[in-house]
């Protein structure tokens, strides 16, 4: 059974995280992801000066263009237990709402076109530093699945980008 509701109600958007300036952190600016890629390949290690914080398990999108169109979103995955990690202020995070929806379905639903083309089209500013509206995006109308159908969509499209991974880890392995 599923649910009809906006988006904000299902999902924390931008969630308020504490990091002290000056505290070394995980950090994973922009370059740092790939084009329609779930997992993190790198990160630095840098003093927190300002920057969009997040946790494991939260999704994070690029809303500048041309950096959204390029498909720049990724789950973030590279964080030790109750870690708070930091990257671009130019990320909206998309954390799971306890008992409402879980990480993995937020991650596809987030990079679905049906979130990234609104996103888009919500577009605002200067030609070249467009930004998405983050409110548009937060009042998205979904129909919600269970939470048990949660779970079985995110399981299949979860193993099929595990397999990607593994196969581009294997070519990655012969190229070296």
């Amino acid at each position: 059974m599923s649910t009809n509701a906006r988006l904000f109600e299902y999902i924390d958007v931008n969630p308020k995280e504490i990091l002290t300036k000056g505290t070394l952190a995980k950090k994973i600016s922009m370059d740092k992801l790939q084009p329609f890629c779930r997992d993190i390949p790198e990160y630095e290690l840098a003093e927190y000066t300002g920057g969009t914080k997040f946790r494991n398990g939260d999704t994070i999108m690029a809303r500048i263009t041309p950096c959204l169109e390029n498909g720049k979103t990724a789950m973030v995955n590279i964080l030790d237990e109750n870690e708070v990690g930091f990257g671009s202020t130019e990320y909206i995070v998309f954390r799971a709402k306890k008992e409402l929806t879980i990480p993995d379905f937020v991650y596809y639903l987030v990079r679905s076109s049906f979130v990234r083309e609104l996103a888009i089209k919500s577009m605002v500013g200067s030609s070249g530093r467009q930004r998405v509206q983050t409110n548009v995006v937060e009042n998205l109308e979904i129909d919600f699945p269970s939470l048990t159908e949660q779970t079985q969509i995110a399981s299949v499209l979860k193993s099929l980008d595990d397999k990607i991974a593994l196969n581009n880890k294997i070519n990655n392995n012969l190229a070296a």
